[in-house]
């Protein structure tokens, strides 16, 4: 069964064209992250618009992907370009949250 509690997930860079389906992501992630493919990690690719999102994932058997398309809006990524991504990262993606417009409700001063 998919678990994103147990992969580490890598965020593909570069626009897809969408209509790719298991041969063509598992081509760009043979080339993008070498020897990562059979690893049971989860690759996100985005298309050029952001609005939508296919997850490539190794099962122990198989490839599964999982597809997302927004009715409205577009999946936010983060300005600093990194490819693996937290649980928590993946989540805010997912649910189309800005990062860059999340603040801190408060912070803890240390008492000396």
């Amino acid at each position: 069964m998919f678990s994103i509690d147990r992969s580490t997930i890598y965020l593909y860079q570069k626009p897809i064209h969408i209509n790719k389906s298991f041969e063509g992501l598992s081509t760009l992630v043979q080339d993008s992250f070498p020897g990562q493919l059979l690893t049971g990690r989860c690759f996100i690719f985005l298309n050029r618009y952001h609005n939508k999102m296919k997850i490539l994932y190794w099962d122990s058997d198989g490839f599964v992907i999982f597809y997302k398309r927004l009715e409205k809006g577009r999946f936010y990524v983060g300005s600093d370009g990194k490819s693996e991504l937290t649980r928590r990262e993946f989540q805010m993606l997912f649910e189309g949250i800005k990062p860059e417009k999340l603040e801190s409700r408060f912070s803890l001063k240390k008492i000396t």
